[in-house]
């Protein structure tokens, strides 16, 4: 499965990185294609495009201050998650996110 995924905290350094890199192992671990977009002090790296959204299947905000460009995410199933649980458990934040995924598939079964 295809995930993209947000990082941000409010100083917009340690933290910021430390979830994506977090985030990339446990997407590996797990077998799944990530890519993450920093929004950090050094402004956006890695940003995604509307390809890479449009292809994804959930997206992850680790964002400990306001995503910019939320509005990109608009169709998409999205997790809201603190980079520090990202930090401690990148595996349980990726099986979470397929959960929604397939939460919301159900629902719309329905």
């Amino acid at each position: 499965m295809k995930i993209v995924a947000v990082t941000s905290c409010p100083v917009g350094a340690a933290h910021t990185y430390m979830a994506a890199a977090a985030l990339e192992k446990g997407a590996k671990k797990t077998g799944h294609e990530i890519k993450v977009e920093t929004q950090g002090s050094l402004g956006f790296k890695n940003k995604l495009t509307v390809d890479d959204v449009s292809e994804a299947s959930v997206v992850i905000l680790a964002c400990d201050v306001a995503c910019l460009e939320i509005e990109r995410f608009k169709n998409t199933a999205i997790l809201d998650v603190s980079t520090k649980k990202c930090i401690k458990d990148p595996v349980a934040i990726i099986e979470e996110a397929l959960e929604k995924v397939k939460k919301e598939n159900d629902d719309e079964e329905k």
